[in-house]
Order: structure tokens, then sequence, then C-alpha cells
């Protein structure tokens, strides 16, 4: 169940002109309901995208790399839920090359036209015909209302859909974005099973639009981590539509990029937080703050050190305030000539280590209280510089065992 998460109300995730998308049932996904999405972008729409770091990377994502970094235009995403098509060497290459020829041939396109997209066990080869055989039904159902349908047709094991809009007005035109994502295991995103999708209708030129995405990324689905486990899938794509009155965002230095960049940062961090909401077996969403580390990436370290440790998130899940596997956790960041005399650590508003030890105010009592909520807000102060970051996470709990467990089965 997730943790303070519900469904999108379907209405609140706002059309972006220049964007249809549609959905079916294929048959792929064990436990049934729709597990097919297409989206159909008019001419001129730009996308900007950045894929997994796992060296296993699926053979959708290989895919998808080749047609973006090809002369053309992008103009159809395809995503299936159910299986992941890695691992699946030249016959997944072809199986994905196979899903774009075929929703080329149903919308007129070129198959380099088309980016596709797969989620879903691993190791077992797409059955493109039942993609081939789906796919009508998901072209008769292109509307640009269909961001809910589409955001429930991604899931595999989510338990909520995910989806978020904003709508804000830059240069005096309203310009809206809207993304949808999905993702709650084997997830700790290390862009260059994830997917995101999020698209605004400013129109913006490709290489800013791709510094854009990556900036994002960064800030938002490279924050958030369930297990510490990379996908061999995980995509975030980033799509510009055009269609909104106001000139081209042409410079990252501009003010009309800082406003949009804000935008898709807020509805991005929405799905990021999200997804760790929704975290296979979640009963606890935590954020971690880190603050002082002497660079950005230094405070990344720490915080994932703590969101990844299976020890601090058992004991968030038993609500067990065990300040050894926490500073345990800081220790094995990795942070060179750490000063642990200058190191302090917050529960919510508690203190709990002030340099380096237990802090003296500290009681168990008050740990206890500020763990057994639903969310927990966690800040350290390691007293090395200014640099700060925050990370999502979730607990592990029975269920995400379970869950693992049973996922083939």
């Amino acid at each position: 169940m997730a943790v303070n998460l519900n469904p999108p109300d379907a209405a609140s995730l706002r059309p972006v002109p220049g964007l249809e998308l549609g959905f079916a049932e294929a048959g792929i996904r064990k436990r049934g309901g729709t597990d097919l999405m297409l989206m159909r972008l008019e001419p001129g729409s730009r996308v900007a995208g950045v894929f997994t770091q796992n060296g296993f990377a699926a053979a959708p994502v290989q895919v998808c790399r080749e047609h973006l970094a090809g002369a053309g235009s992008i103009r159809a995403l395809i995503v299936n839920a159910g299986n992941a098509n890695c691992g699946t060497g030249a016959q997944g290459l072809d199986a994905a090359r196979r899903t774009c020829a075929a929703v080329a041939k149903a919308l007129g396109l070129a198959a380099t036209e088309v980016l596709p997209f797969s989620t879903g066990v691993i190791l077992e080869h797409l059955p493109v015909g039942q993609i081939e055989s789906a796919l009508p039904h998901a072209v008769a159902a292109l509307n640009a209302d269909h961001w809910g349908a589409a955001a429930q047709a991604i899931m595999t094991t989510d338990t909520v859909p995910k989806g978020a809009s904003r709508t804000v007005r830059i240069e005096g035109a309203p310009v809206t974005v809207t993304g949808i994502a999905k993702g709650v295991g084997m997830l700790q995103p290390n862009m260059a099973t994830m997917l995101a999708y999020i698209a605004t209708d400013a129109p913006v030129a490709q290489p800013v639009l791709q510094r854009m995405v990556r900036e994002v990324a960064d800030v938002s689905f490279n924050r958030v981590t369930v297990d510490g486990d990379t996908s061999t899938n995980d995509s975030f794509v980033l799509i510009a539509t055009g269609k909104a009155s106001m000139d081209e965002i042409a410079a990252q230095s501009s003010a009309a990029y800082a406003a949009l960049k804000t935008a898709v940062t807020e509805v991005a961090q929405t799905l990021a937080q999200a997804i760790a909401r929704d975290g296979e077996g979640a009963t606890k969403f935590i954020t971690i703050d880190v603050a002082g580390a002497a660079d950005e990436a230094e405070a990344v370290r720490v915080a994932k050190a703590i969101a990844h440790s299976p020890l601090v998130k058992t004991a968030f899940f038993a609500s067990d305030p065990n300040l050894g596997r926490l500073i345990m956790a800081i220790g094995n960041a990795g942070v060179a000539a750490l000063d642990t005399s200058k190191v302090d650590l917050w529960l919510g508003d508690v203190k709990v280590i002030e340099n380096g030890g237990r802090a003296a105010t500290y009681r168990e009592e008050d740990g206890s209280r500020v763990m057994k909520p639903a969310e927990i807000a966690m800040r350290v102060e390691l007293g090395r510089g200014r640099a700060a970051t925050t990370v999502w996470t979730c607990d592990f709990s029975y269920d995400y065992v379970k869950i693992n467990a049973e996922y083939r089965t």
C-alpha cells in the first residue's frame, strides 16, 4: 500500500496541445488490464531523453538511443508493461524494431520516428505479435485527455498510477507541463524499472531541451531510490510540442528557460516522490536532507548511503531509532577525511547525534516517537562546507521480500 499517495484525478492531468495518448490491453502483463500505451506527437515536436547507465541496457533503450541520435524527428512513443525485453540479444533488438515498424505503419510514419519502451520481467522474449494485435485499439483510443489512462497502462507492480501537471505563464503565454511515471522496485535511477514521460507545449530548441532533461533528472529521479538497484530499462523523456504562443526557448541562460525548468522540475519531483511513496511494500516515506558537504556529489553519496542501507531501512520499518545504524551508514559513504566530531543528525525535530556522538538531550522515547509516523524527515549536517542535497526513499518491510520473491510467479 502506497504511503499517503492517491491516484491522480484524471481531470487534474491537463492536456498538452500537440500530443495524444492511447492505450490497449495486449495481454503481456499477467494480472490483466491495459498494458500498452501509445503517444502520438504532432510535427515539429522535440524530444530529449536520458537513460539507464546499467551495462545490460535493455533492447528498447538501445533502439531509443539510436533513434534520438539520428537526424530525424520523433513522432510517437510506444510503451509495453509486463516484459522488459532485456537480456534477449539480437532477437530482442529485432522485437523492439518490429514494434517501431508496427507503430510507424499504423500512424503513417517512419520507423525511426518511433521510440519503444518496455518494462517488466527480464530475460523473456517480447511477444511482438500481441503488441501488433492490440495496436489498432491503442490508435483508436488516441486522445489528448488520456493521461490518466496512460499512467495506468504503464504500471507493473505499482499500486497507484503516478501523474502530475502544472500550468505557468511564460512571456505572457500559458504553458502546460504534464507527466506520468511508473516504478516501485529495482529502482535507483542513474541517468545519464523506472519510466517517466513529461511533456510541455512550450517551444524549446533541441540542444536546450536535452540540457533541461539532464538537469531535471539530477534533482528529481536521480534523487529517489527504493532499493539501490539501477534497472536495465530506466528512461526519462522530455517532450516539447511547441504549440504555446511564445518565442522558442533557445538559450539556457534565458528567463524563459528558468521558468519552464522550474515547472518541469516540480512535476518531476512530484513523480519521483510518488515512486518512493509507492516503493514495493513501503510503509514509510523518508526524506533525507544532507547539508554541510564539501560538494554536492559528497552530499549525494552520504544521503544515498543512508537510503540504501538495508539495516537503516528495516529500522525505519520497525520504528526503531537505532542510532548505530545511522552513523554506520554515514561512515560507509566514503567521505575522505571525515571529521566525525562535526557531524550532527536530526530525526524530525529531535537531535539524536551531536558532534559525532549521542546528543546530550536525546531520549529514546523521543526517537521512537518521531519514527512512528508514515512520513519521516532526517537531516544530517557534515560540517565540511556549504553543499546540500535531498534524497527520497522508503523503508523495507516484510512485503518487499514477498513481492520480489514472488515477482515471476
